[in-house]
């Protein structure tokens, strides 16, 4: 190599260093305060669970309590992802029964069956085998046969989970339970609890969709939460206005097995039957994990059964659209809506 040739490959290593180190900063750089003449504020986006979780905290000058909040999100999602062979979640699915779990694991497992019963069992974490039936005979170009259903819906009954004390087993071999329709509300309430105990006042915590804001913003004004119209992901369908209350959306315009399908990903657990009578049921709840699993319930049950349920539970409401796109709300939704 001539001398040419050598100072030029030296300058393009040097320049792609600069490069990276730039994009590092970048990547990782916490957007502060809106403006700092009036308060000071952190926000960070990092991904988790499976999806992007953004915290924003009001009044805080330092990353730290980022840190612990995200710090507790990965705690959670350590113990409750089925894609961790080596999480507690797993060795429970591969071995059919677990001693001394820890407590997180036991409460969301029981707070599951209780839904579950609640729901009428259209939220039941022992939906998996289902969910992989179709995902399986989809990707191989065929539907799943009523014999095929019949025979996998036997695995799937969250009545089948015993929890007693601290141990969990399961009554049928070859049942597993998947946390999806829960972990992450419930992640979202543990890292907004961890910000609370650090004094934190106002701020919020959004996994992908499962949001729980408190406080207020800088300016003493409620929290505004834009609602996305399912046909054009730049307009909102409306804006509600929250503080200390949770707000999900489960919806099957976005996740497909796959495009020529156009089949929900979310399936009744009671028939083994895609969901199709909702494209999209958002719900606001007292807490991120309640809103997470009534969302996915509401979105099973339809537009009927579904605003029975959040009509029975005590502090929710919900906004419902059809495939025809008629929006369905419930009897206090509106206080919500923001007026402008």
């Amino acid at each position: 190599m001539n001398m040419g040739a050598r100072k030029t490959t030296i300058f393009l290593i040097i320049l792609i260093f600069m490069v990276m180190t730039l994009l590092g900063i970048f990547i990782n750089f916490t957007v502060e305060s809106r403006d700092k003449n009036q308060t000071d504020i952190q926000l960070e986006s990092r991904e988790a669970m499976g999806t992007i979780i953004t915290i924003e905290v009001v009044g805080v000058s330092s990353k730290k309590e980022l840190d612990s909040a995200f710090e507790e999100i990965e705690r959670i999602e350590n113990l409750m992802n089925i894609y961790d062979q080596d999480s507690e979640i797993s060795r429970i699915n591969k071995q059919g029964h677990m001693d001394e779990v820890s407590p997180d694991l036991v409460y969301v497992i029981n707070q599951s069956i209780y839904y579950g019963e609640i729901t009428g069992g259209a939220f039941d974490i022992t939906i998996r085998p289902i969910l992989m039936l179709w995902k399986n005979k989809i990707n191989s170009g065929e539907y799943p046969t009523g014999d095929d259903i019949n025979s996998t819906l036997l695995l799937v009954n969250y009545s089948n989970i015993s929890v007693i004390n601290n141990s969990v087993s399961f009554t049928l071999e070859g049942m597993v339970i998947d946390l999806g329709g829960i972990a992450k509300g419930y992640g979202v309430d543990q890292a907004v609890t961890v910000l609370k105990e650090q004094g934190v006042e106002s701020g919020y915590v959004n996994a992908g969709g499962d949001g729980m804001y408190f406080g207020t913003n800088p300016d003493g004004s409620l929290w505004r939460v834009g609602l996305r119209n399912p046909d054009n992901k730049a307009e909102a369908i409306t804006v509600i206005e929250i503080s200390d209350m949770a707000v999900t959306t489960s919806g099957n315009y976005e996740r497909f097995f796959n495009e020529s399908a156009r089949l929900s990903h979310i399936s009744d657990p009671r028939t083994g039957m895609s969901s199709q009578s909702l494209i999209s049921a958002t719900v606001i709840a007292s807490s991120a994990m309640e809103a997470d699993v009534l969302a996915t319930a509401v979105f099973v049950l339809g537009p009927v059964e579904g605003m029975e349920l959040i009509e029975r539970t005590e502090n929710t409401e919900a906004l419902l659209i059809t495939p025809e796109r008629h929006i369905i709300k419930s009897s206090g939704f509106d206080s919500y809506e923001s007026g402008n």
